[in-house]
């Protein structure tokens, strides 16, 4: 990552290493992209330009807001229009794309693959990543926090807002512990560390190793991210999970009210998270079935790749 680097010419270097350091070195059968990011749209156009074909994993997602997600709904959208086989995790993302002309014959819904590494994770693992908060004196228990911003949109006044609520969560519930991995990018990290070092019951870490991320999921009373993947892991613990974004591409945890939107509107913040955070964390644990996936995602995807093939 690079200071204050541009989309441009992240994606000119992705685009131009691809084509040096892959596609001009080696023979590929297909690509597989996943998800929304600026690697899935460069991996699915420097395949097209070789006319290798594509997989797109987790495709038909959508918030038709071209700006919430910024890039990413765009990304997604062109990534749609060049795929051969289109993944998506729900019936809602097939209509999606269905809507969008693309043909029924390459869309299979199979659940969202960010359901099967939840279920690849073991008890020793888990074990693993309690010692981990151990070693750094973070106490978790039931009330626990999470919290992970750092969307493109949020940047600049959005991000103020939501670290103005954060800092008043943090000076009320005193009792209660607040972790937030923090983002590297220098839009978001200073900020972070400016408005909340200096509280005692928060702790601000380095971006966090996968198991060490869900053992924090799994244990939080209360979740506040402008995550995708955490809107999808979350309901699996019946955790609350306040979306600090006014768009979202995965309206299937709003529907089944695992998920609330509250953009970056501090009064939202403040006032939800008071509602969960003053009571006990057993009153307020969810039941809805997480709406993404049973963790056979990446078994279908196969299936559907070898039939491809044949």
């Amino acid at each position: 990552m690079r200071e204050n680097q541009s989309l441009a010419d992240v994606q000119a270097r992705i685009l131009t290493s691809l084509e040096h350091e892959v596609f001009s070195d080696y023979k590929i059968d297909a690509t597989i992209v996943q998800g929304d990011t600026m690697t899935v749209l460069c991996g699915a156009l420097a395949s097209f330009y070789h006319k290798i074909p594509i997989f797109h994993v987790e495709a038909g997602l959508r918030s038709y807001d071209i700006f919430e997600p910024f890039p990413e709904e765009i990304m997604r959208q062109m990534t749609s229009r060049v795929a051969d086989l289109n993944f998506a995790p729900t019936e809602k993302n097939k209509k999606a794309l269905l809507k969008e002309g693309i043909k029924d014959e390459s869309i299979f819904v199979t659940g969202n693959t960010v359901i099967d590494a939840l279920f690849c994770i073991n008890d020793e693992t888990m074990q693993s990543a309690k010692e981990f908060y151990d070693k750094q004196n973070i106490k978790i228990d039931d009330k626990l926090v999470l919290i992970t911003v750092h969307r493109r949109e949020n940047h600049g006044e959005r991000i103020d807002h939501i670290l103005d609520a954060i800092e008043y969560l943090v000076k009320k519930y005193s009792d209660h512990t607040f972790v937030l991995p923090v983002h590297p990018n220098p839009n978001v990290k200073g900020k972070v560390h400016n408005k909340l070092e200096k509280y005692s019951n928060v702790s601000l870490l380095e971006p966090l190793d996968y198991p060490n991320l869900v053992y924090l999921m799994k244990n939080a009373k209360l979740i506040l991210t402008d995550s995708g993947g955490i809107q999808e892991e979350a309901p699996t613990f019946g955790c609350p999970t306040f979306v600090m974004r006014y768009e979202t591409e995965r309206q299937e945890g709003i529907d089944a009210g695992v998920s609330v939107l509250v953009g970056a509107d501090y009064d939202k913040i403040v006032n939800l998270s008071e509602d969960i955070l003053s009571k006990e964390k057993s009153q307020t644990r969810l039941k809805a079935q997480n709406p993404y996936g049973a963790g056979d995602s990446a078994k279908i995807i196969r299936e559907c790749i070898d039939k491809y093939f044949i």
